[in-house]
């Protein structure tokens, strides 16, 4: 085998060993028959919380398995024809294995970061909240714009999309929107935005200059029936008032929309799209997701590099840049990772930004560590 090829089989072999190793592999059957046998269980559904969560973490462990024996197969396969290819001295058989070999490098590494998602809410659903920031209407624009592109990630991905508030700009484009993303490992992927995001561009508003503009984006989990979390009825306002959307399928005629307001610290949640109950029951759940943050915040430090950028949406602040004019790129200022595809990143195409963030928090490097390099 050639030294390239047996470079690429060390590659994946490593990726498999750290598979086997999250997910523990040994025992992974034997939790997999226990699961198995929990879900027969007759009074399983009297508590859908738990037998919803029962359900995801067997399909979790499933997934795991099937990810590294298909993985561990492929490898075995195209070892196998190079050999062969090469007992027989054909060329083709032999190119086509290394060719197979190189690809399973990426999808290796793909599946290597999936499995570092283990934070304590990372496989957790999640909930997406942007905010216009410096640049008045141009920035309402931008808010718009990564509400598009967040969208389009989380749809491409097969994630659940609901939209729980959205507010619309005076001008064009919205103040804030809020969204509430379903899936395996919504958080994981989506805690590495939480920050300022700069766009520069020529104006669309007929100015005719070059603007920059600023939005901030927060992701939080979406808190586990299982997780405890009180919430203090004195340390709450609720307020109810008139939706203020954009029209068409998001007008509300009634008085439904309902603002939480945490005094002790200052969070605020809203929820206008449903009736007035349900909407009191969505903002309670995003307060409570939103201490929870604030409590894993407290507790880790990984988590707390991955949104040091918590500052006012405007300069200074930024995790990212978005240059459309003079050129052409799209930078992230904390892992130096950059595209200069701009149509597809803000089309949704956000995965090598989010597992740059991620590889970088796993090493422990800081900002300053891994602009330096």
């Amino acid at each position: 085998m050639r030294a390239d090829a047996q470079n690429n089989v060390d590659k994946i072999q490593k990726s498999l060993a750290l598979l086997a190793q999250r997910m523990d592999r040994e025992t992974a059957p034997h939790r997999l028959e226990e699961f198995n046998a929990r879900v027969e269980d007759p009074g399983l559904w009297d508590d859908p919380a738990a037998a919803q969560k029962l359900m995801r973490d067997r399909q979790a462990l499933v997934d795991a398995m099937k990810s590294y024996d298909d993985l561990h197969q492929e490898v075995e396969d195209n070892v196998e024809l190079i050999e062969l290819g090469e007992m027989e001295d054909d060329a083709d058989v032999v190119a086509e294995a290394e060719a197979a070999l190189a690809a399973l490098v990426e999808v290796a590494a793909a599946k290597e970061l999936e499995a570092l998602l283990d934070g304590e809410a990372d496989a957790n659903d999640t909930f997406l909240e942007i905010n216009s920031g410096a640049g008045g209407t141009e920035a309402c624009d931008w808010a718009q714009m990564l509400q598009r592109m967040y969208v389009r990630w989380a749809e491409k991905r097969g994630y659940k999309v609901e939209l729980q508030s959205e507010e619309a700009g005076t001008e064009a484009g919205i103040k804030s929107c809020a969204y509430k993303i379903s899936g395996h490992n919504a958080y994981g992927w989506l805690k590495s935005e939480s920050g300022v995001h700069r766009l520069v561009r020529i104006s669309p508003f007929g100015k005719g200059t070059r603007e920059t503009s600023f939005a901030s984006v927060w992701v939080y989990p979406v808190v586990d029936d299982n997780i405890e979390i009180e919430v203090n009825p004195a340390d709450i306002r609720i307020d109810t008032y008139r939706s203020s959307g954009a029209g068409g399928q998001h007008v509300n005629t009634t008085d439904s929309a309902v603002r939480i307001t945490h005094q002790p610290t200052g969070i605020v949640v809203t929820s206008s799209e449903k009736s007035q109950h349900q909407n009191r029951d969505i903002a309670m759940k995003a307060l409570k997701s939103r201490l929870y943050q604030l409590e894993l915040d407290r507790r880790t430090a990984d988590i707390n590099a991955a949104h040091e950028a918590k500052g006012s949406a405007g300069w200074g602040n930024q995790i990212r840049s978005y240059v459309l004019q003079p050129y052409q790129m799209v930078k992230d200022l904390r892992t130096n990772h950059e595209t200069s595809d701009t149509q597809g990143v803000l089309d949704g195409d956000l995965d090598k930004f989010m597992a740059a963030t991620l590889a970088q928090d796993v090493a422990g490097k800081s900002r300053a560590e891994a602009q330096s390099e």
